[in-house]
């Protein structure tokens, strides 16, 4: 199986590009209710890492009281606590299970580590319980609807 197969290509995604403000960042997670979200270099694709709302939150708290304004700031000055391992398109199968169990997502990258898009840990949980449904039709495995 392809990891191709499982891709949400990066022209479907929302990002944080290094040049951004942490204003900016902290309005694209809020819009679209994530937790966290990838992070590239806007010129060459590149993909540098993963801000989460608590590496943003952080960052705030740290700086109350700033006379500059936090939120100005660029998002390269936030210290990340977590970036999210890539693997490369051409990766196996079980490299990018190893890695949905300990993500939400896991950016999937090209050769020389332009992000090509993300496989979602909910699209994963959805093929696994199709796979189930199919094998055991008496039972239903579906995965929850969100709210």
């Amino acid at each position: 199986m392809n990891i191709l197969f499982f891709l949400k290509p990066k022209a479907e995604l929302d990002l944080v590009y290094e040049d951004d403000t942490i204003g900016m960042a902290m309005e694209r997670i809020e819009d679209h209710q994530f937790s966290s979200i990838p992070m590239i270099n806007e010129k060459t694709g590149k993909y540098i890492g993963t801000l989460s709302e608590g590496d943003l939150l952080r960052a705030l708290r740290q700086n109350a009281g700033s006379p500059i304004g936090s939120e100005n700031r660029s998002v390269m000055t936030v210290r990340r606590k977590r970036d999210y391992k890539s693997v490369r398109a051409d990766s196996n199968i079980e490299e990018l299970f190893a890695y949905v169990k300990e993500q939400n997502f896991v950016p999937v990258v090209d050769d020389t580590g332009v992000l090509i898009g993300i496989v979602l840990r909910s699209t994963i949980l959805e093929f696994v319980f199709g796979i189930l449904d199919q094998a055991q039709p008496q039972r239903s495995f579906s995965y929850p609807a969100k709210p």
